[in-house]
């Protein structure tokens, strides 16, 4: 059986919607919601990694494993390398980072990206992609964009439309449509490389698209995407997307 751990790195201070985690989703805040998620998938740990003390206590109300960390980190995926030296966790363990953000992954994606990581054994790290649903997401920068080879690594992310088509007299083409895929942003890493990566100074593609991923392609690692099984309901970068994310969980079934 698939062995793999899920860390949650959650923070208080964010920029667009500061104590995002401890938000109210229709009763409970935004970083249970999120740990709920985890628990439907079948990692052997679920842990939030946070510096924040209100983000622990609250983690730890309803019975959930936190690991503190260091203020100073710039992303989450840093973060997420000091949680895992912290756990003292094998080189070759899997770990999935799952956004604090995102309260709405079924448990299945969070399994087929560890899966999709332990069955490419050349690949660094792991992702997920889907067809494009609503069209004006193809022009959206928020909404990050992947073109894969033939085996199903990654050739590059983007938050401009990939790949272009020069001739746009039918931009309904099946091979351009067949071509165009939507980046779902969760990923697997193992720990040795997690380690790796974070020593690693941010690529100047990355810096330009702000896309951490880039850094690693920049370095010639080598990234697994799989076509995700379900689609992910919405995370939460906005006070919109709260509102969202309230309705979405206020019509779920009790």
């Amino acid at each position: 059986m698939l062995s793999f751990s899920v860390i949650i790195p959650a923070r208080y201070a964010a920029t667009r919607l500061p104590g995002k985690p401890l938000r109210d989703i229709a009763g409970k805040p935004l970083i249970q919601r999120t740990y709920e998620c985890a628990m439907e998938s079948q990692a052997e740990r679920v842990v939030v990694a946070t510096d924040d003390a209100g983000i622990a206590r609250v983690v730890e109300s309803f019975n959930g494993v936190v690991c503190m960390t260091r203020s100073d980190h710039p992303t989450g995926t840093d973060r997420l390398a000091e949680a895992a030296e912290q756990l003292g966790l094998d080189d070759e363990q899997i770990i999935v980072n799952l956004q604090g953000d995102e309260p709405c992954v079924p448990g299945r994606l969070i399994n087929q990206v560890a899966e999709c990581l332990a069955n490419s054994p050349q690949a660094a790290l792991a992702t997920l992609c889907l067809p494009f649903v609503r069209r004006e997401e193809i022009d959206d920068p928020n909404v990050v964009k992947v073109v894969l080879d033939h085996e199903g690594y990654a050739l590059y992310f983007s938050r401009a439309p990939i790949p272009f088509r020069r001739d746009d007299d039918d931009a309904d083409d099946p091979i351009y449509r067949s071509q165009m895929r939507r980046h779902v942003g969760l990923y697997a890493y193992r720990v040795s490389y997690l380690a790796d990566f974070v020593t690693r100074a941010p690529s100047p593609l990355e810096r330009v698209e702000k896309l951490e991923q880039l850094r690693a392609l920049w370095y010639g690692h080598r990234i697994a995407v799989a076509n995700a099984g379900s689609l992910p309901g919405p995370g939460v970068d906005t006070l919109a997307d709260l509102e969202e994310v309230i309705q979405f969980f206020e019509h779920q079934p009790r």
